[in-house]
């Protein structure tokens, strides 16, 4: 098995070889690694007083092919240097207790983080809106299967399309009247910036559900909802993000079901009857 790169000893002995902006980065790594996986290029550049195009450099220069890769290796390394005491009865209490806590403090950030009037323009959206998609790809695809499955019960104008390609080619058609939900933790997933850019030129409306207030995505939204969980590149798809971006589904639903109560009412009945002599 490959032991983890030594990451930081690799910093280290190419120190002297790095450009000044990225000596800036490298001090910052070196300084406070914990918190890095859990930043994007866009924040570490920002924290480091350099553009998005050093941190890339720089990951470059460490012989990562790009950021995430470098974020990777870096999860790697830290997470091999932890000790690991599984022979304390008391650890498996402490673990369990650390994961609720994590499931609690995601609602709380994400309720901190929430723009309350920004629910209701995203709900207005909504309304207003001849249809509406719902795309992610890998673990925030089942997040946008989730939003789909809700919002199907109340209304008939939700679409949801799993493949990558089938989602590019469906935006391609969209026009000002209509809206798509484009859900990424990073904000820097290749396809649904590809997604969101492709939006842009039909019009079409745009809502971003992410970590980083500042992304790849962010540049193309009109309205951003934040979730407020860390995840690191070990954790994809964890479920403490889970856990923040259905607090956020909940709050959309709930505001669009008291807004249009009469018609959500009547869908939801008809809904139910479609499939009550499924159960038993």
């Amino acid at each position: 098995m490959q032991r983890p790169v030594n990451l930081i000893l690799k910093i280290q002995t190419r120190y002297n070889q790095l450009t000044k902006a990225e000596k800036k980065i490298a001090d910052y790594v070196l300084k406070d690694k914990e918190n890095i996986i859990y930043m994007s290029i866009t924040e570490l550049a920002n924290a480091c007083g350099v553009g998005e195009t050093s941190v890339y450099r720089f990951c470059q220069t460490m012989k990562f092919r790009g950021y995430q890769e470098f974020k990777m290796e870096l999860s790697l390394y830290l997470a091999s240097s932890r000790t690991n005491d599984t022979e304390d009865e008391s650890q498996d209490f402490r673990f369990e207790k650390e994961r609720m806590d994590r499931q609690f403090e995601a609602i709380k950030e994400t309720y901190q983080l929430l723009d309350l009037k920004a629910i209701t323009r995203i709900v207005e959206m909504m309304e207003k809106a001849n249809s509406i998609f719902f795309f992610g790809v890998g673990g925030s695809a089942q997040t946008a299967q989730d939003f789909w499955n809700k919002f199907l019960r109340i209304t008939p104008k939700v679409r949801i399309i799993q493949d990558a390609h089938m989602q590019a080619m469906a935006t391609s058609l969209l026009t000002e009247d209509d809206l798509v939900f484009l859900i990424s933790y990073s904000g820097s997933t290749k396809d649904i910036v590809n997604i969101a850019d492709i939006a842009k030129e039909t019009h079409a409306k745009i809502v971003g559900i992410t970590r980083y207030q500042k992304s790849p995505l962010t540049k193309y939204t009109d309205e951003i909802l934040l979730c407020g969980s860390k995840e690191s590149p070990l954790e994809g798809g964890s479920l403490t993000v889970k856990t923040s971006q259905i607090y956020l589904l909940d709050l959309l639903y709930t505001t669009y079901y008291q807004r249009n109560k009469e018609c959500s009412v009547r869908n939801q009945h008809r809904s139910s009857q479609a499939v009550v002599d499924r159960l038993f």
